[in-house]
């Protein structure tokens, strides 16, 4: 296992002993990119610093994204850069309305806003899952206007799949913080961007398999399920929101070439005074298959029920003082 502190004492909850053997390490494949293992099969990789393929125009460099994530057999799940859209960016989140003091900016369309990469948290294993933590700002132009905490929780891979906890830690520094979402659309916020090249996908909400994209819609879940890679089978996963997420369950959409996005705070503004922060906690379950509705509302009836959601990934975080 390989972990760099950068001077950080990390506690964190205390998590269910594994059920698998293999042990999880932190590779850093280059300058930019992070990839977490668990044995020799990939999860996924964290971009940290800023990624723009030669075929990508230079205004839609980022950072701050997960791009591949892996499947249960090794398949890539997500797309990033692509031709419809280059602004989607693997599992991402962002917001196309940001507010600080009299400055606004899209950090959807990257306008005016970019993430920036300022110190890892945590690349620790405890218990058989590993924790990764990052700590990013949001520059416009020059001005930091907001730190950004992000963890991942990673569980160890299982006959159907693995789930992946990922929550976000957003405060606004020197000036209050506005967000919004897409009129008439919501989306704004944790996004993931699919790889499906074969066959047609299958979107499931709890209310069943939808056939029709969706707008402004309130879900604790949505899955997308397809064939990745070129395997027979499909995979996918399945986003959910935990109860003690803002505004739950938050506004949707979801579109079958590819996406589904986490609308939160949605169409209507939410504003975050200079100093305080909002805690979004979420689960991905990568799983074979493409589950049918009952199985989905099961697993996430058991995500729900999770007490170790109550408390952040990081309970505690303390700097020992500089000498």
């Amino acid at each position: 296992m390989k972990f760099n502190r950068l001077g950080l004492w990390v506690f964190v909850t205390l998590l269910p002993l594994a059920t698998s053997a293999a042990r999880f390490d932190f590779l850093l494949l280059n300058d930019r990119e992070l990839e977490v293992r668990e044995g020799e099969q990939r999860v996924f990789v964290y971009n940290f610093g800023v990624q723009c393929p030669s075929n990508v125009p230079p205004p839609y460099a980022c950072s701050s994204f997960v791009h591949p994530l892996y499947g249960p057999d090794g398949e890539v799940l997500t797309d990033a850069f692509p031709a419809d859209h280059f602004h989607h960016r693997g599992i991402f989140w962002a917001w196309p309305h940001v507010r600080s003091g009299d400055q606004e900016a899209d950090l959807w369309l990257l306008k005016g806003i970019r993430h920036e990469f300022e110190r890892w948290l945590c690349q620790e294993t405890r218990r058989g899952r590993a924790l990764l933590g990052v700590q990013n700002a949001w520059r416009l132009g020059a001005r930091k206007v907001a730190e950004e905490q992000v963890w991942f929780r990673i569980g160890p891979a299982t006959r159907d799949g693995r789930a992946i906890d990922v929550e976000l830690i957003l405060k606004a520094v020197d000036a209050p913080l506005t967000l919004r979402g897409a009129e008439g659309k919501s989306y704004g916020g944790l996004t993931v961007r699919f790889a499906a090249r074969n066959g047609q996908p299958v979107i499931t909400v709890p209310g069943g398999r939808s056939t029709n994209d969706l707008l402004v819609t309130r879900l604790a879940w949505a899955d997308y399920s397809a064939r990745f890679g070129g395997q027979w089978s499909p995979s996918g996963v399945t986003v959910m929101v935990a109860p003690q997420h803002p505004g739950y369950p938050p506004e949707w959409m979801t579109r079958h070439y590819g996406a589904l996005c986490v609308g939160w705070p949605g169409v209507n503004a939410r504003t975050l005074p200079a100093g305080e922060s909002v805690r979004l906690r979420y689960r991905l379950w990568i799983h074979r298959g493409a589950p049918d509705p009952g199985t989905l509302q099961e697993v996430y009836e058991r995500f729900a029920q999770d007490r170790s959601n109550l408390a952040p990934l990081a309970v505690e975080v303390w700097c020992p003082p500089r000498s």
